[in-house]
C-alpha cells in the first residue's frame, strides 16, 4: 500500500516565542500539517543579525504547546553538534511530546555553523571532511539512542564512555531520523539508518536550471537511493520520501517579474508539488511565512492567507 501525500512546514526560529512564536505553531497544529520543523543553525544567512533562536529548546516549547502535530529539525548536522549530547537531548524532547519527534540530520554545508566555533588558524571543514565526520556521527548515534543502558565507542572523530541514555526513547527503537542526502556516501547511510530520506533538489540548478531540470535532477537522487537500499538489503519502498521546498528553479525571484513561482495560487503549488508527488515523494515541506521586516527569503510563502489556502486546498487537491 503506497503512502498518502504529506503536507509539513518549516517555521524559522526568529520569532520571540510570546510574540508570535507560540501561535506559528499552533496554527499548524491547527491547520492540520502532517509536521513543523525547524532549522537548527547558530545563524542562517540573511538572518545571521536577526532573531535566531536554539532549535531544540524551541521544539521542547513546541511539544507543550501541540499535541498531534509531529515536531522535528531539517537538520541538524555534526558542524556543532556531538552525537553524546544530542542524544540526551533528543530522549528528552521525544519524552516531552510523547514520542512525535523526527530527526533531520544531514552532513551540514559551508557558512556560520561552519565557522562559529573554529579558532582563527583553524580551517573549516572540506566537503570530504564533513562527509567523513557524518559517516561516523550517524551510525554512533543510532547507538546511543538504541542502547540506552550504555554504550562505549571511540572512533576517528567521536567517543563515547559508558554513556547513557535511560530510560531511552518513547518510540521504539529509537526515534526516526529523516537523512538528508545527494551524493552517494550520505544516501549510503539514508539506506542504512534512515526511516526517511530528504532533499532539497540540485543546488546547481537553483541560478539558471528549469524546472524540467530539476526533476530530472531529484529523479536520479531518487535511484541513487534506490540502489544503495538494494546494496544495503532493504526495500526502499520503507522509506519516506521528503522534499524540503524552496531551493529549485522555481524559487529563484525572476527580477522581470515574469515567474510568480509556485506560491503565486494555490494551482500553481499544486502542479509544482503534483510533479514531484509522481516521483513518489511521500512528504512536502514548505516553509511559513517569516516576520514583516525579515530579510528577502523566496522560499517562504508570503502570507498567512495563501499558507493557509496552500495547507487546506492545495492538500485536498493532491491527494483528491
Amino acid at each position: 500500500m503506497s503512502t498518502p501525500l504529506r503536507l509539513s512546514t518549516v517555521i524559522l526560529p526568529v520569532r520571540r516565542w510570546h510574540e508570535g512564536g507560540r501561535a506559528q505553531w499552533e496554527r499548524a497544529e491547527e491547520l492540520g500539517l502532517h509536521a513543523a520543523y525547524t532549522y537548527d543553525h547558530l545563524a542562517w544567512r540573511a538572518f545571521r543579525d536577526q532573531p535566531w533562536f536554539g532549535a531544540l529548546p524551541t521544539l521542547t516549547a513546541a511539544a507543550c504547546a501541540t499535541s498531534r502535530l509531529r515536531l522535528g529539525t531539517l537538520v541538524t548536522s555534526p558542524n556543532f553538534r556531538h552525537p553524546v549530547t544530542l542524544a540526551k537531548e533528543l530522549i528528552s524532547l521525544d519524552d516531552i511530546s510523547g514520542g512525535r519527534v523526527t530527526l533531520g540530520i544531514g552532513a551540514g554545508g559551508n557558512g556560520f555553523d561552519a565557522t562559529t566555533l573554529l579558532r582563527g588558524d583553524e580551517q573549516p571543514w572540506t566537503p570530504r571532511e564533513r562527509a567523513d565526520r557524518f559517516g561516523e556521527f550517524v551510525p554512533l548515534l543510532d547507538g546511543l539512542l538504541r542502547e540506552p543502558a550504555g554504550l562505549t565507542s571511540e572512533g576517528e572523530f567521536y567517543a563515547a564512555t559508558e554513556a547513557r541514555n535511560v530510560p531511552g526513547c518513547v518510540q521504539l527503537p529509537r526515534l526516526p531520523f529523516a537523512v538528508a542526502a545527494t551524493g552517494p556516501r550520505g544516501l549510503r547511510l539514508a539506506a542504512q539508518y534512515g526511516q526517511a530520506w530528504v532533499t532539497t533538489g540540485d543546488p546547481k540548478l537553483y541560478e539558471s536550471g528549469s524546472a524540467a531540470e530539476s526533476v530530472d535532477a531529484v529523479r536520479a537522487q531518487m535511484a541513487g537511493l534506490g540502489r544503495a537500499c538494494a546494496e544495503s538489503g532493504r526495500d526502499v519502498a520503507e522509506l519516506d520520501k521528503i522534499l524540503l521546498t524552496g531551493f529549485t528553479p522555481e524559487f529563484n525571484p525572476d527580477p522581470t517579474g515574469g515567474r510568480g513561482g509556485p506560491f503565486a495560487s494555490v494551482d500553481a503549488f499544486v502542479d509544482f508539488a503534483g510533479s514531484y508527488a509522481e516521483l513518489g515523494f511521500t512528504e512536502i515541506v514548505i516553509h511559513a511565512p517569516v516576520p514583516d521586516g525579515s530579510p528577502a527569503f523566496p522560499a517562504a510563502v508570503p502570507d498567512e492567507k495563501r499558507y493557509a489556502q496552500i495547507v487546506t486546498e492545495g492538500l485536498a487537491q493532491l491527494v483528491g
